[in-house]
């Protein structure tokens, strides 16, 4: 089953799907780019889902911004799926004097289990009280997250893996980790593996930020999954060398292991808050390019049967 705000839901009903993506986020590296908002962040869930998807992971972990009710909310009014997120990011989104600092590895294994099996805190803190959804149930996170720097773990990233692992191993619930460029992402695997984790339960988010087939396909020979994401960010790469990536990803037999989001989460590029090019982005603009380069196959198991994979827990 898949954990979703709203209840578990049989794999077969999720949908087509947009792994990565941000309703609410406040962070000190995104200074004036809040996701803050309950109507703006519903309204950009409405565009996400009038774009072709039936799901999406809120990609924010403990301490950024976590509105677990609000996205309920927004779920059941959208008619979106949505599956939240435990974990905690890399050790630059939070400030010194965060109480996230204050956590050590058993009370962040405690917080990601917690949040997975009794239900998330109304506020984004530990010990806050227990967020509901519109019939008044826990709502429960679905995927536990992990972030690291640009080519370096720190003690801090350390620990937040090794609470992910156990929380894992609690759980069995799949793993997202955030890469800088996906560099170390051979690094965090073999990390992760070595305390259990297998492969096939974790994600490499921003792995297309770095577009080399060579290093994607041998993270996909060791059974990761690769988290495409970059997708309308011209300044770093251009929709074309995603296309091309992935284009070479599929002609080399490894579409099962890719996912697709859009990572949009800055308020200057949601429509709804002002900027662009909003969540419909990625089904409107980017997924027909992607069609009609490598077929609508590729295209749907990417989309519909890889994230249900890589969501459900048997």
């Amino acid at each position: 089953m898949i954990r979703t705000v709203l209840g578990d839901i049989d794999p077969q009903a999720l949908g087509p799907t947009n792994y990565h993506e941000h309703l609410f986020q406040v962070s000190p590296l995104l200074r004036g780019d809040e996701l803050d908002d309950e109507a703006a962040s519903g309204a950009e869930a409405v565009m996400l889902r009038d774009s072709g998807f039936a799901a999406m992971v809120d990609a924010t972990p403990m301490g950024l911004g976590r509105r677990p009710e609000a996205l309920a909310r927004v779920s059941a009014a959208a008619g979106l799926h949505i599956v939240a997120t435990t974990g905690r990011h890399r050790e630059a989104h939070y400030p010194a004097g965060h109480w996230v600092h204050e956590l050590d590895v058993a009370a962040l294994t405690t917080a990601f289990v917690e949040d997975i099996e009794r239900g998330m805190p109304r506020e984004d803190g530990v010990g806050a009280g227990a967020a509901l959804d519109p019939n008044d149930l826990t709502v429960q996170a679905g995927l536990i997250k992990a972030g690291i720097d640009y080519w370096a773990i720190s003690a801090f990233e350390r620990r937040t893996l090794d609470a992910v692992a156990a929380a894992h191993h609690a759980t069995a619930r799949p793993v997202m980790v955030h890469l800088e460029f996906c560099t170390a992402a051979h690094e965090v695997l073999d990390l992760l593996v070595a305390e259990g984790v297998p492969a096939d339960r974790i994600v490499l988010a921003h792995a297309d930020r770095d577009p080399d087939p060579g290093l994607h396909l041998s993270l996909a020979e060791r059974g990761a999954w690769l988290g495409y994401d970059g997708m309308a960010r011209a300044r770093t790469r251009s929709d074309d060398e995603l296309l091309t990536l992935t284009a070479r990803i599929v002609d080399a037999g490894a579409a099962g292991r890719v996912l697709l989001g859009g990572d949009v989460a800055r308020a200057t590029r949601y429509l709804a808050y002002g900027g662009m090019p909003g969540l419909g982005y990625l089904g409107k603009r980017y997924v027909p390019r992607l069609r009609a380069l490598v077929g609508d196959a590729a295209v749907d198991q990417m989309l519909i049967a890889n994230p249900a994979e890589f969501l459900n827990v048997a």
